[in-house]
This record gives C-alpha cells, sequence and structure tokens, in this order.
C-alpha cells in the first residue's frame, strides 16, 4: 500500500513537470510567433579599388555593391553602388553635385541605364559626403541560377568638368552574385520604385531608385455599397534605400500618399490613402515610414483584386515634392471578399386621415330609482365559464413541473459530489 502511494506521488509530481514544461514550450511559441519576422538582407560586396588623377586625392576606395536576396529571370533589378567620402584636391568655385560612372559587366543580364550617376553634393571647401547611385540589370528571360555581375572602371568627376579620378579594381575576377528566385525578389512585396523630385529636378541625389517593402491587410468584413478599409504598412528595404528630404521640402504637415489599383466587385479603378510624416528635415534621411489606410467602395458582391501602387510625399497628392512611381508589372496582388450590404429599411406607410366632420348628436333625459340592497361577504370562487375557454386550474391541480426539475437538479448535482468523495477515497485507500 505505501509502494502504491508512494507511486501515486511521483506520478503526480511527474505529470505536474510535464505540465509545466508543456506551459513553457507554448509561451515560448506564442512568443516566437509574436516577433515581427526579419527582412531579408540584401546580398552585399565589397571591391577594392586604386586610384589616381582628376579632382580627388584619394588613392585607394572600397566600394560596396550590393542587390537584392534574389531576382526573377525576365525582370529589372538594381545594383546599389556606394561610393565612400572624398577629399576633394581641387575645390570648385560652387557646389556642385559628384558625377559617377561606373562600367559593369553582368552575367545572365545586361545594363539598362549606363552612365553617369548623380551623388552626393561637392563642397567648396571639405570632403564629399558618402554617395549611393544604382544601376538598372534586366535579367534574361532564360537565365538560371544566378546573375553575375563584375564591376570595372569607376570615374568621378565634379560636375560638368571633364576631369575625372579615375579608379580601376584591385581583382578582376571579384563578382557579385544574385540568385534567381530563391528569396524575396523582385515580383513580391519588395517594389523597385523610381523617385522623382517636383519638376523632375536633379538635385539631393535625385532621382533615386529606393526598395520599399509593401504589404497590404485587407479587410474581413466587406460589403456592398460601403467603405472598406485597406491597410498600406511600408518600410525601406535597407539603409541605402533611404530617401534624402531635399532642400525646399514642406516641413509643416507633410504626408504620406499611398495610390492603390482595384478591380473586381464593382471596386473604383484607384484609391488613395494618406498619413501624416513626422521628424522631417531637409538634408536628413527619411528613414521610416507610417502606415496609411485606404479606403475603397465595392458597389456590388464578389471579390476585389488590389494592387499597391505610387507613393507620394509633400502637403498635395498631385502635386507632391516627390513623387516615386511603382513598376506596372511584376507586383504582389492581394482579394479580398465582398458580401451583401445591409437593406435599407422600407418607409412606413403613411396613416390614413380619419373622418373628422361634426355629427349631430341627439340627447335623452330619464328619471331612474336605485334601492340599496344589504351588504354581504361575496364568496371567493374560482369557476369556469361555460361555453368559454378554459382559463386553468392554477394551485388546484396540484404540484407545479418546476418543482421536479428543481428535484432533479439536485440529485444529479449529489450524485456528481458523491463520485468525487468516492474517487478520492479509492486513491488514498
Amino acid at each position: 500500500m505505501l509502494k502504491s502511494q508512494a507511486w501515486r506521488r511521483r506520478a503526480q509530481k511527474t505529470f505536474a513537470v510535464g505540465s509545466m514544461g508543456s506551459l513553457v514550450v507554448f509561451a515560448g511559441s506564442a512568443f516566437i510567433m509574436a516577433t515581427p519576422g526579419v527582412a531579408s538582407a540584401d546580398v552585399t560586396k565589397t571591391f577594392a579599388y586604386t586610384c589616381s588623377g582628376g579632382p580627388f586625392s584619394n588613392t585607394s576606395l572600397t566600394v560596396t555593391l550590393s542587390g537584392p536576396d534574389s531576382v526573377t529571370a525576365g525582370q529589372t533589378f538594381d545594383v546599389k553602388v556606394n561610393v565612400p567620402t572624398l577629399n576633394v584636391q581641387n575645390p570648385p568655385d560652387a557646389a556642385a553635385p559628384l558625377q559617377v560612372t561606373l562600367d559593369l559587366a553582368p552575367t545572365g543580364g545586361t545594363v539598362s541605364d549606363s552612365g553617369a550617376k548623380q551623388g552626393s553634393q561637392v563642397p567648396t571647401n571639405g570632403s564629399v559626403p558618402a554617395s549611393n547611385v544604382a544601376y538598372k540589370i534586366a535579367v534574361s528571360s532564360g537565365t538560371t541560377g544566378k546573375v553575375s555581375v563584375k564591376p570595372g572602371a569607376l570615374r568621378l568627376a565634379i560636375g560638368t568638368a571633364t576631369s575625372a579620378t579615375t579608379c580601376n579594381p584591385s581583382s578582376t575576377t571579384d563578382v557579385l552574385d544574385v540568385p534567381i528566385g530563391t528569396g524575396n525578389g523582385n515580383g513580391t512585396d519588395i517594389i523597385d520604385y523610381d523617385c522623382q523630385l517636383a519638376n523632375n529636378a536633379t538635385a539631393n541625389g535625385y532621382p533615386a531608385d529606393a526598395k520599399i517593402r509593401v504589404t497590404l491587410t485587407m479587410p474581413t468584413n466587406a460589403k456592398a455599397n460601403a467603405d472598406a478599409s485597406i491597410t498600406w504598412a511600408s518600410a525601406f528595404q535597407s539603409t541605402s534605400d533611404q530617401l534624402e528630404i531635399p532642400t525646399g521640402f514642406p516641413t509643416t504637415s507633410p504626408k504620406i500618399y499611398a495610390n492603390i489599383k482595384a478591380s473586381g466587385a464593382g471596386a473604383p479603378a484607384t484609391a488613395r490613402g494618406e498619413a501624416a510624416l513626422t521628424n522631417v528635415q531637409a538634408g536628413q534621411n527619411l528613414t521610416t515610414l507610417p502606415n496609411v489606410t485606404v479606403k475603397i467602395k465595392p458597389t456590388s458582391t464578389g471579390t476585389v483584386t488590389v494592387t499597391p501602387g505610387d507613393l507620394a510625399f509633400g502637403t498635395s497628392a498631385t502635386s507632391p515634392a516627390i513623387k516615386c512611381t511603382a513598376p506596372t508589372s511584376g507586383l504582389k496582388t492581394y482579394t479580398f471578399t465582398v458580401a451583401n450590404g445591409t437593406a435599407s429599411p422600407s418607409p412606413s406607410p403613411s396613416p390614413t386621415p380619419s373622418n373628422t366632420s361634426p355629427r349631430p348628436t341627439t340627447t335623452h333625459t330619464r328619471t331612474l330609482t336605485i334601492t340599496p340592497t344589504p351588504k354581504t361577504t361575496p364568496t371567493r370562487k374560482s369557476q369556469t365559464p361555460k361555453a368559454g375557454a378554459d382559463t386553468g386550474a392554477g394551485g388546484t391541480m396540484g404540484p407545479d413541473g418546476r418543482l421536479f426539475i428543481l428535484t432533479g437538479t439536485a440529485m444529479i448535482g449529489a450524485a456528481a459530489v458523491g463520485g468525487l468523495l468516492m474517487r478520492r477515497r479509492s486513491i488514498r485507500g
């Protein structure tokens, strides 16, 4: 008997430990599920260069090339080029943009916009801040495995000056490899935006390419002829994609404007939402993007297909300070279902007016004599009227059925308590 009781206690302890372990595993799993996933980073590689001549005194540079973690055959992607800080040997008389020209030789694709790119401003004194420029690589439709991009000669000039510092790669075999179709890449929720300033100005590193990850959250209870809210969440894919706030950008109540394209269930072809931008300062990068609510009103039941579109920044959606154009194909699509809307209540019928015309009345006069009767105490009886409906016997029929229900419930509860007591006693026995 003692061994049996010890075994039971040991089993109870093991069960408690196991339950606690299950609870810890469950809590850990819930924490992992609740933690936002980390976006895949771009593929990045550094290349050593030796330089000579021209307006800059740097004799060596470390240039960084980066691309998306994967690309799709037949699509286009950006190779971003980071040029480090430069020392000006012959400063210009007036500030002018740095002109960056990098030769690229991709395997599995072609450069679609070769030539000079505008970098940071070259001041009249001091060094030139690091610059980020980008080149577009069009991937051949039959490419499989990867695209290899080999950097070549790098030329650095000030403005339109013909004098340039020439830099050559220390290695002629190093390449940047971008995989085909194994990660996020183009064609998903990472959108390659082409950003321009108002009037197509070329200051502050614009035009610029920016990869922005866009996620749309669809409504779950959309109804016909009612506004459905779509949440637009976005973030720059990397720090090199962040947009610089140009000189003259409105810092009083600036906004971000997000556009979507829609089709199906009688939805409008386009819709727009807006949200306020915070911590905006000219010359600084725009690091975070607020969520935007876009409302769309379908007019019939069915399925609505939604695609993210252009972005704009400023105080006007039609005349923004910065406009970022999305590609017309290869974007992720979203859908939501539209149910029947609530029917409008029918109007109440108008009441029929009654005839209020006065009618003549006849008055009769009679004399009545009332003889009082002696007071008697009436007998209280409950009878069923003859030839009438039964009114019920009430208390004359005996106990109410609810008494049996309550008694039965009490008996069931007593049986349950007794069973528990017997089980506990048998376990202790």
